[in-house]
């Protein structure tokens, strides 16, 4: 396998916060504010509860049991020099990843340091709660359907609780990710929003509910990017803001104050359609002043970089 190269702007050292809880985020972007919003941000996750009923199904993929996502292969020198160029100055810390699926080439800046989630790991759940479907050849019940839904389009975060808790919390979690191809991605059973990653494992992650060779199979991906192509409208920022005009992007983003700073994580992640090529994106940040400034510095980031890397791709 060609070693992937990642050209690195920001190489910092991530911290564990343990003290801090997983974000409430049923918040529009609209209404951000510097203070927190009163919808329970804080609030730490339920434990788990019991997992729902298991009914029977034709989901059974045999070929997808023993199969694990592809991950990114190889650095387009051209592209990572494009990105490097484009990258704008930034405010905390943050880091992105544009890997194009087509070529198997990524570019990064950022690549080495770790952030904590927020709520882009549902859509790291969902996969989970999927996998553990197939491999109890049903489909997914009417209940865990409306709890997902609720959950990638709404960012729900009772709806998350119920379902980290069907998965079995981050132990199961750890292992759905050997099989989607995550190789930095750790949960941890104080709270699934304090998961940490990198964004290239957030474009492994969205590789592995899209590509074929993926363990998911394709009718978890097509659910999969059917919930994340219909998020609810005031959170539909983020990534999609270099989609190409008429096009689905399937999304999912996070945010997350930080109860020892008070300073925010903003996430974004997606595919997107860009100049024609479907590209899979991912911007992790963090050390953000407000939840309306970390989101204008991701989408000023992707705007820069994006099309200068689909540019030296083309």
């Amino acid at each position: 396998m060609v070693l992937t190269i990642v050209v690195v702007c920001v190489l910092l050292v991530a911290h564990a916060e343990s003290g801090d809880r997983s974000a409430r985020e049923p918040v529009a972007r609209s209404t951000a504010t510097e203070t927190r919003m009163q919808v329970g941000m804080d609030d730490e996750p339920e434990q788990a509860t019991a997992p729902p009923t298991a009914v029977s199904s034709a989901n059974q993929d045999p070929a997808a049991a023993s199969r694990v996502a592809s991950a990114p292969v190889s650095s387009s020198a051209s592209a990572a020099s494009a990105l490097a160029a484009a990258m704008p100055s930034t405010i905390g810390h943050l880091s992105v990843a544009v890997f194009d699926p087509a070529t198997g080439e990524i570019a990064s800046s950022g690549g080495e340091r770790t952030y904590v989630t927020a709520s882009i790991v549902k859509v790291d759940i969902l996969a989970a709660l999927l996998l553990r479907a197939q491999d109890e050849g049903r489909s997914l019940t009417a209940a865990e359907r409306t709890t997902a839904a609720a959950m990638i389009r709404n960012s729900d975060n009772t709806a998350t609780d119920t379902l980290w808790g069907s998965i079995g919390g981050a132990a199961a979690l750890r292992a759905a990710n050997v099989r989607l191809g995550l190789t930095e991605t750790v949960p941890t059973e104080a709270s699934w929003g304090l998961t940490a990653t990198t964004v290239g494992d957030q474009v492994r992650l969205l590789n592995a509910v899209t590509a074929d060779s993926s363990a998911l199979t394709a009718r978890s991906r097509a659910y999969i990017e059917d919930l994340m192509t219909s998020v609810a409208d005031d959170q539909a920022w983020g990534v999609s803001t270099v989609a190409d005009a008429g096009t689905d992007t399937a999304l999912k983003n996070g945010w997350l104050p930080r109860d020892a700073t008070g300073l925010w994580v903003i996430n974004s992640i997606g595919r997107v359609t860009h100049d024609g090529r479907t590209l899979m994106v991912a911007v992790l940040s963090d050390d953000q002043a407000s939840m309306a400034a970390g989101i204008d510095q991701v989408e000023a980031v992707v705007e820069a970089v994006v099309p200068a890397v689909t540019d030296a791709l083309n």
